[in-house]
């Protein structure tokens, strides 16, 4: 086992960050100049532990917290809303409640629905200091054992949405009937009053036949069968939540209450609504495209699901209108969490404009704005799926002898992808069997550096 130096250790450090590409130390180990091999030998000398994660350094993501001023809410004139009942319905333990729901009942058959945002560009001005931090970073990071925020946590204490009596907002209205048709949309800067909930705890409103939450529901499941019929696609796929110490990795399942998919069909009738706005009043925003998908996939099984994502095309951006096929959207915008994504902050910051009278960005500078903060966001997503896969991994290996249930999701010749639902995990298997077929598996030879492992069909019968 060899000793490294202070300095030898530092250059094989940075090797392993991705700071430089070459390492003399690595060179006359005769081990190869890669990240991978850095990050083994660190590992293998006790210099990293295994929550050790390389990845957002690798890609250049931001590792620190944002530290600016944040300035107050200037005074101005909002619409008072706060006697309507509103709710930000989010997981348990969220520390950034950005977005709330309500409703109000209009007659003649319609009900307006209300999604009120975080006013966060009352507070980020477009050029400002926030605002060129913000757009460096593309979006919040989330590790499973650490979050770097966007911008400053003094920022989302202040801008949160109910946690205050009272709060800022950017509210998008949509008066709907009971097939999910808007009849009407409008934006408006708010004030609201606003309750925190988790899902769990809206489930069990909505079960106890509790208002909102019914007609927030039944509204929900007019819209999504309308886009449906529009051709949005359905994709229901395992989701779970990693957290990481240096102790150790835990992985469990994300519930699926129907409040969750409830929150999700209002934040995209939200971006539809804003979309719909801004087009109307030729209002310049980084609007939400994507093509068709690249072929048709009927069936409702984890192996239709896996196939009919793969079929969808990338989500561009761009200054002008154009329909979100997946969606099953003519024209749509992420306006939901602008404290969490800059493309969504820059929405805010064109709307803002135009309810406030002055001039937008120009579709030119917004376009370079878009360029910039969407390759920064791509570096962070990146991170983020590295570092949940590493974890991941660990969770893993300190089960050497567990059973995992699994289902072949697609096979190209004798190679398999197979997917253990329980961890949203998959991983590539030689087996005959064709995709759709479960099976049980076990874990071999886990390795965090090349972020690898063997999957083999567990034995049954060991004693055998």
């Amino acid at each position: 086992m060899p000793e490294l130096t202070p300095a030898q250790r530092t250059e094989v450090e940075l090797l392993a960050r991705g700071k430089q590409e070459k390492s003399r130390t690595l060179r006359e180990l005769n081990l190869p100049e890669t990240p991978q091999a850095a990050h083994a030998l660190l590992l293998q000398l006790g210099v990293w532990s295994e929550a050790r994660t390389p990845y957002a350094d690798r890609l250049h993501a931001a590792l620190h917290p944002l530290d600016l001023p944040v300035p107050d809410f200037a005074p101005e004139e909002r619409l008072d809303l706060t006697h309507l009942p509103v709710f930000a319905i989010d997981d348990e333990g969220n520390k950034d409640p950005d977005d709330a729901v309500g409703i109000e009942e209009i007659g003649e058959g319609l009900t307006r629905l209300w999604v009120h945002v975080a006013d966060v560009a009352a507070l980020v001005p477009p050029d400002s200091a926030l605002d060129v931090e913000a757009r460096g970073r593309g979006a919040t990071l989330y590790l499973p054992d650490q979050t770097i925020g966007m911008l400053p946590d003094a920022l989302v204490h202040k801008a949160g949405l109910g946690l205050h009596e009272t709060t800022p907002a950017l509210s998008i209205s949509l008066d709907l009937d009971a097939d999910g048709n808007a009849d009407a949309v409008d934006v408006v800067l708010s004030t609201v009053r606003v309750q925190r909930l988790t899902y769990s705890e809206a489930q069990a409103n909505l079960e106890a036949g509790e208002e909102p939450f019914v007609t927030l529901a039944r509204l929900a499941r007019a819209s999504r069968s309308l886009r449906e019929s529009e051709g949005a696609l359905s994709i229901d796929l395992p989701e779970v939540r990693v957290k990481a110490d240096e102790a150790g990795a835990a992985v469990w399942p994300l519930p699926k209450p129907e409040m969750r998919q409830v929150v999700q069909e209002c934040m995209t009738l939200a971006g539809w609504g804003a979309a719909i706005f801004a087009d109307d009043n030729e209002i310049p925003l980084p609007f939400a495209t994507q093509d068709y998908p690249t072929r048709e996939v009927s069936g409702d099984t984890l192996s239709a699901h896996w196939a009919r994502r793969k079929t969808l095309a990338r989500t561009r951006f761009q200054p002008s209108p154009g329909p979100h096929h997946g969606m099953g959207l003519d024209l749509y915008a992420q306006v939901t969490s602008p404290m969490r994504r800059y493309l969504d902050l820059v929405v805010h910051q064109q709307l803002r404009a135009f309810l406030a009278g002055t001039e937008p960005m120009s579709s030119k500078v917004m376009a370079s704005h878009i360029a910039q903060a969407q390759l920064n966001a791509d570096g962070t997503r990146q991170a983020e799926r590295l570092s949940r896969r590493h974890h991941t991994l660990r969770f893993i290996a300190a089960q050497p002898g567990r059973v995992w249930d699994a289902v072949i999701v697609d096979r190209r010749g004798p190679q398999a992808t197979v997917l253990i639902p329980e961890l949203a995990f998959d991983v590539p298997m030689s087996t005959p069997e064709p995709a759709g077929t479960a099976l049980k598996v076990q874990f071999a030879d886990v390795n965090l550096p090349n972020m690898t492992v063997r999957a083999r069909r567990a034995v049954e019968n060991p004693s055998q």
